[in-house]
């Protein structure tokens, strides 16, 4: 039987050489701070001990997500590329090593917190998903998906920043779940043109353009009118809640929590930043100045610092 069939239990020795180097971890800060500003802003909150965990953990999915879209010329397939990150992953969990140095970051962080290895086995489904699904027909159908390709984040991130008494990691995982795919969907709202220009994807789901009368013609002619504002409020309001769901959980850490409560508004700000900008997802991708991430930042500090205003 395969290692991914299995559930393992970690070994946690009290001592044990580190899998990992300072240099594997230094790629995996250089692949996160190349890939995202808003994650590599947010991480800066966290505790410095905590920030390569972290830092490892994008990396491990980000080497996925190109190896899907941009970066699999060295394989036959794009497919056989992700096959190929899967296969290193797992036998990295068999024999507690592996030559590739993001995947020491992220198999060294994985022993050091406890990460279940099948925490991301939806991971690698949800990327050869994504080589042959580009339509959703039902939210359940888009949910199924970030499953895999949002949720590991939220639960792996769960286990670096711990939890702290009297709650135990599965009490945080719900609210971890919704935050994860509330910033995901945060991110397909700001990238429909790109993911549909570059990629011929559509993450809105269909039955939610058919019931507001927007087609993928419309999408493709990048009409901007009353189906389709209604129709991104109409997402708005899903992820917000989704966010105030993830709300309650920051609480529940032990650690990261102004670092998190950080993400949680650097991401939400996109939705009004769409709105300022008229609702023009095509000819301009929008963004969060470093002032106003400043102050978002802030905000978050205030929240956490006061739950019982916000939480």
């Amino acid at each position: 039987m395969a290692l991914k069939d299995h559930v393992l239990v970690l070994p946690l020795p009290a001592s044990r050489e580190r899998i990992a180097s300072a240099q594997d971890y230094a790629l995996c800060r250089r692949i996160m701070q190349g890939a995202s500003k808003n994650y590599s802003f947010a991480s800066r909150f966290l505790p410095r001990a905590k920030r390569p965990h972290v830092e490892a953990l994008y990396a491990l999915m980000r080497v996925g997500d190109d190896r899907v879209d941009v970066s699999h010329t060295s394989f036959p397939s794009p497919y056989a590329a992700i096959e190929d990150w899967e296969r290193t992953y797992w036998h990295a969990f068999e024999v507690g090593d592996s030559p590739d140095p993001v995947m020491r970051a992220f198999l060294d962080t994985a022993f050091t917190f406890g990460i279940p290895p099948e925490t991301m086995a939806a991971y690698f489904r949800a990327m050869k998903e994504d080589l042959t699904i580009h339509r959703f027909p039902s939210f359940a159908d888009l949910w199924h998906y970030m499953e895999g390709s949002a949720i590991p984040v939220g639960r792996a991130m769960t286990y670096i920043l711990g939890v702290r008494p009297p709650y135990h990691v599965n009490d945080a995982l719900p609210a971890a779940d919704s935050l994860a795919v509330a910033m995901q969907l945060s991110n397909f709202w700001r990238d429909i043109w790109q993911d549909w220009n570059d990629l011929g994807r559509i993450y809105i789901p269909l039955e939610d353009m058919e019931r507001f009368g927007y087609t993928p013609i419309d999408l493709a002619e990048r009409r901007i009118n009353r189906s389709w504002r209604d129709l991104l409020e109409f997402e708005f309001e899903r992820t917000e809640n989704y966010y105030e769901r993830a709300r309650s959980g920051i609480t529940m850490l032990a650690s990261g929590r102004w670092g998190v409560m950080t993400g949680l508004e650097v991401y939400r700000a996109i939705l009004p930043a769409i709105r300022r900008n008229g609702y023009d997802v095509f000819h301009r991708r929008v963004g969060t100045s470093t002032v106003h991430k400043l102050l978002l930042m802030v905000k978050a500090g205030w929240q956490v610092l006061t739950p019982a205003r916000r939480i």
